[in-house]
């Protein structure tokens, strides 16, 4: 984005907010849905270029308010077709958001904090620490600039069909821009993904969760990574105060509260020597029963400040085989665009760290090399 102003951004706004916001200028609520469509489904920021709404508001827009999406410092694709962008934010950080196409679906994902105030083991975004929450606008903005780069826009088609709120951050320490970008996600007169099609990740803020139950039915996805609190409490440090137990928990109410059969997705990074063998798998058979869930095998992907390391194929395979035999869907996630390190747990951005994590990490590094 360029500099910050004092304008409102309407970028971020769903649709009861745009109504809220048109009523104060003194404007009918319909002009929201005007202005909704000329900004996602339109692609347009110049409000002159709005003509369906008379010169007089346009320029009143003009003196109040303005449609500011963030600044593409870096847009790369890779050998397999996927694409990353490196997006600048206000006061200077970047997130990372990655467009991974397969066949007549691309898959979206989206970035909800600059860095992560999580700190996961296996991922390379938490060790870059955290600086802030991102704002709506600046998170449907992922979307909007990845929509603009397939320009010029055709109703007819749809390169992103699928959105993962799994990219930087934890969605649920953001919980009202993040639903108000998902709210604009599912739109009609804005994306109009399916709500099957927009999926959060989380690793587990389970009061969060209960509350996202009650403002929206997208699909979830769990991070879990590990079958037993004890190894869990070593990747995912959140574990320690949700743990398993609570988290399942809350991811069955999650599922009932659905107005139709859903299955959440069970995220699990396999590392070598970790959590990779068949006892781990016959353990996560276990506490998953009885939870309507499919089981994404993720193999970790290294990055220079991680010392684990990437299963064998074969390894993953056996792990993936006992669930199978427990009865459960289980899949094994291609790496994609590990070439410009757009791949699953590699996403850095640039990020001016308010929690010193990464500082306090790379004089560990120095003292034990």
């Amino acid at each position: 984005m360029s500099a910050p102003s004092d304008k409102v951004n309407l970028l971020g706004m769903p649709k009861a907010k745009l109504e809220a916001f048109f009523e104060t200028l003194g404007e009918k609520k319909f002009r929201a849905q005007q202005i909704l469509q000329w900004m996602h489904q339109r692609g347009v920021d110049d409000f002159d270029q709005m003509t369906n709404m008379s010169k007089v508001l346009r320029d009143k827009l003009k003196e109040v308010a303005e449609v500011r999406g963030p600044e593409v410092v870096y847009d790369e694709t890779s050998r397999d077709g996927t694409r990353k962008w490196v997006m600048r934010m206000d006061n200077g950080n970047s997130v990372e958001t990655v467009l991974i196409p397969d066949g007549e679906r691309g898959t979206l994902c989206v970035s909800s904090q600059i860095g992560c105030s999580l700190d996961c083991t296996f991922c390379s975004t938490g060790k870059r620490g955290f600086n802030r929450n991102l704002t709506a606008a600046e998170i449907i903005g992922q979307v909007w600039v990845a929509r603009r780069a397939f320009m010029p826009f055709d109703p007819t088609d749809r390169p992103i069909t699928n959105v993962v709120m799994m990219g930087m951050g934890e969605p649920l320490l953001n919980f009202e821009n993040v639903v108000d970008a998902m709210n604009l996600m599912m739109e009609d007169l804005a994306y109009g993904i399916s709500k099957r099609r927009v999926t959060l990740s989380t690793s587990g803020v389970v009061p969060a969760l209960d509350r996202l139950g009650e403002v929206t039915d997208v699909s979830l996805a769990i991070s879990l990574h590990a079958p037993n609190d004890e190894l869990r409490n070593k990747l995912v440090p959140l574990n320690k105060k949700y743990p398993i137990s609570e988290l399942l928990a809350a991811t069955r109410r999650y599922l009932a509260r659905l107005p139709d059969k859903r299955k959440a997705t069970i995220e699990y990074t396999v590392i070598q020597g970790v959590n990779d063998q068949p006892e781990h798998a016959r353990e996560l058979a276990v506490i998953l029963k009885g939870l309507p869930c499919k089981i994404n095998l993720i193999p970790f992907n290294p990055f220079p400040e991680s010392d684990f390391s990437r299963p064998s194929m074969n390894a993953t395979r056996r792990f993936q085989t006992v669930l199978n035999e427990a009865g459960y869907v289980t899949t094994i996630r291609t790496t994609r665009g590990d070439d410009i390190d757009a791949a699953c747990g590699q996403l850095v951005g640039r990020v001016e760290d308010r929690t010193r994590r990464s500082q306090r990490y790379i004089a560990v590094q120095q003292v034990n090399p």
